[in-house]
This record gives structure tokens, sequence and C-alpha cells, in this order.
């Protein structure tokens, strides 16, 4: 992957780029393999299942729980507390992120949690999770 010497945003034409621009353009895609099928992430060149070449970027559900959690201390004049999650994505796949809309000692393993992509004014876009309450759960 290959970095301007002004933004973190990744160049080129390679998988990374690929998978960054659609997250700028507000959309999360994650690999599935056609030779094996199974759902790969973090995008690769290569299937790490089978070594097929370049798994198809494709839409997950968006769904998953929870897998791992812990809270990030801060004093509350730098923002205060915030998780850092690893959730597992009804695909199978893992990913780390943080889990918003509730305070951090709420999140818990297990929570299901859906993802949404946020794009900062003049930065790249990312993914974080909000919590499935009621029936959607």
């Amino acid at each position: 992957m290959t970095h301007s010497s002004t933004t973190s945003k990744p160049i080129g034409t390679g998988v990374l780029a690929r998978h960054q621009a659609e997250l700028d353009a507000g959309r999360f895609l994650i690999q599935r393999c056609g030779a094996c099928q199974r759902a790969v992430y973090f995008p690769r060149v290569l299937c790490p299942h089978c070594g097929a070449e370049e798994p198809a970027l494709v839409a997950p559900a968006g769904t998953g729980a929870v897998y791992a959690v812990t809270t990030v201390r801060r004093k509350p004049e730098a923002g205060g507390d915030y998780n850092v999650s690893i959730v597992e994505l009804d695909e199978g796949v893992r990913l780390m992120s943080r889990v918003e809309g509730m305070p951090p000692a709420d999140v818990r393993i297990g929570l299901r949690v859906r993802a949404r992509v946020v794009v900062p004014p003049g930065g790249s876009g990312i993914v974080v999770f909000d919590a499935i309450t009621g029936d959607a759960a």
C-alpha cells in the first residue's frame, strides 16, 4: 500500500485503495472468495483460506456481535472514555472498531451490533457499530 505524504489515504488501484475509496463513499465492503466462498476481511490480494486471487468486494449483512471489548480511559477534557471492540460479522470475519451511542461500560461481549460508515469532513471513511435493540437484536 502506498500513502501520499500529506494524508493517510491510500493511493493507487490496489485492493486496499478500492476498499478505502468505497469507505470514503460511505459503503462498507468485505471480500468473498469465488473459489472457496469464504468471507475475507481485511481486504487482501489472495484468499487466506485457499490462495485464490483477489476475492471480490461484496456488501456484508452489516450485522454481527461484539467478540471482545476493552475500555480506553481518558480524562473528560480529552473526550472521556471510549471502547475498542472486536466485532465478528455474521459472515464470520472479525474487525476492530468501536460501538457508539452508548456508555463504554455498557458494551458487552455478545452485544448485537450493526455497522455504519462514518466519513469525517476531509477524512477517511471508517466503520463503526451501533447496538441493535429490541426484536432486531
